[in-house]
């Protein structure tokens, strides 16, 4: 029988030198934003080469097709939703895929951690807390979603407008207008879209207090020291599990899918929830590394770093499973509502570089360099891919979200940089000073010594 190791228990200080690295980080990244702003402003922000993908797109007649509707309601469209200035509308797709981006990470903190107790699974236990402070920026992403909505829903989602609903207009939309129960109901199509927002609400709500109730129980099992509170959170996070099953995968269709509101794809919900869980994947990895660096973390060793390396490399697998499995049933079928979503992506300058540079951001380069087994125990190693993973992904999200905002006129630049180190700093901010209010790892954790014996 494995001897009991006595551990000492350890809290994590926020240095004054951390937190100016991270206000300087804050600092450019406000600098880049307002520079980007005004080059937008002033109309030198605009991407370029967008007239040669548009063209390409305009050549196709399945895009053709596809766009008839909005080639009938051109004049209309022009007076509504051109209105908008395009430097406000990029302002408006940034914040919202950023903020849409980041929240997901949070969730997956707490989705980690519920994993781990679900799972009651041993050899987390010197991680796990990483993965609750995370969830901290699950209210933060959760109200400036809500502000955000009411500043953008017109820009946004095309769906909010109300003449896409009236039956006797010429910019009926029949296909947007059989979508309206899922946003509008109890209430006509075109009205205020209280499912919607009920559902938005619902979801941070039940997040943030699974959240609240799981982390209230860790900090009670360091007092007190018995399993029970451990036993509430074995409880309490595989209900979590089923209902963010659901959730998950509504809040995809509901803040992503719905930009472009013709398309649809039954895996999106998948795709969504994948690029989100091997992003908080390497944040956890990245902010575990960290810490072992700054002499934290003394439980965890190359055992545990190599699980952590282990989960990357095999979700980053599962992301192109789902990516090529979307991708090869919409190209097989060939139906043009379907293949304007890739046509969009895939011919346009703006967005092609993005699209090919996706895939190898986040499956070929974390594929070939955590292949074995040496590269997922070493920190240095796991300092390179984990930013790889998150920089890829967030490209994942931007294309996921620009092309059915901006159409022609979306691009990376100074604004879209600057806004992704804002979001960034804060949000690291927020999951440092919470590592302070609990002890790093549960001392009274009931797996601790299986966590300390972990050997693979």
């Amino acid at each position: 029988m494995a001897h009991q190791v006595v551990v000492t228990e350890e809290h994590y200080v926020f240095k004054p030198a951390t937190k100016k690295n991270l206000y300087i980080v804050l600092g450019i990244g406000v600098g880049l934003f307002i520079l980007g702003l005004v080059l937008a402003i002033s109309g030198g922000g605009h991407h370029e080469g967008g007239d040669g993908g548009h063209a390409a797109v305009q050549s196709s007649e399945l895009v053709a097709s596809v766009q008839q509707h909005a080639a009938a309601s051109e004049g209309h469209a022009t007076a509504t939703h051109h209105e908008t200035e395009p430097w406000v509308k990029r302002l408006y797709s940034s914040l919202w895929m950023n903020n849409v981006f980041f929240a997901g990470i949070g969730i997956i903190g707490l989705f980690f951690v519920a994993i781990q107790y679900a799972a009651q699974a041993g050899w987390s236990v010197g991680v796990k807390r990483i993965g609750i402070a995370m969830g901290n920026w699950i209210p933060i992403a959760g109200v400036v979603m809500l502000i955000l909505w009411f500043i953008t829903h017109h820009d946004i989602f095309h769906w909010t407008h109300d003449y896409l609903y009236n039956k006797d207009g010429a910019e009926f939309d029949p296909i947007i207008n059989k979508k309206a129960p899922f946003f509008f109901w109890p209430l006509a199509g075109g009205s205020f879209p209280i499912f919607f927002i009920f559902r938005m609400v619902l979801f941070f709500g039940v997040w943030y207090w699974f959240f609240i109730m799981i982390r209230k129980n860790m900090a009670a099992e360091d007092i007190q020291g018995t399993t029970s509170f451990w036993h509430k959170n074995v409880v309490l996070s595989t209900v979590f599990l089923i209902f963010f099953g659901v959730s998950s995968s509504i809040a995809a269709w509901d803040w992503v899918m719905s930009i472009d509101t013709h398309w649809f794809s039954t895996m999106f919900g998948w795709y969504v929830f994948a690029s989100w869980w091997v992003t908080g994947l390497a944040v956890i990895t990245l902010i575990a590394v960290w810490l072992k660096d700054a002499g934290y973390l003394k439980i965890v060793n190359s055992n545990h770093l190599h699980d952590l390396g282990k989960f990357m490399f095999a979700f980053s697998i599962f992301w192109t499973y789902i990516w090529f499995s979307q991708f090869l049933l919409i190209y097989y079928a060939n139906i043009p509502e379907e293949t304007v979503y890739f046509f969009e992506r895939m011919r346009n300058s703006p967005y092609s570089w993005i699209f090919y540079l996706n895939l190898i951001l986040n499956f070929v380069l974390p594929f070939l360099l955590l292949m074995t087994r040496d590269a997922k125990r070493q920190m240095s190693m796991l300092k390179l891919v984990c930013p790889i993973i998150i920089v890829g992904h967030w490209f994942d999200f931007f294309n996921m979200v620009t092309p059915g905002v901006m159409k022609h006129d979306g691009g990376v630049g100074l604004l879209e940089i600057g806004l992704a180190l804002i979001f960034l700093s804060l949000f690291l901010l927020v999951a440092f000073s919470s590592l302070t209010k609990l002890p790093l790892f549960g001392k009274n954790d009931p797996m601790l010594q299986e966590s300390l014996h972990h050997h693979i």
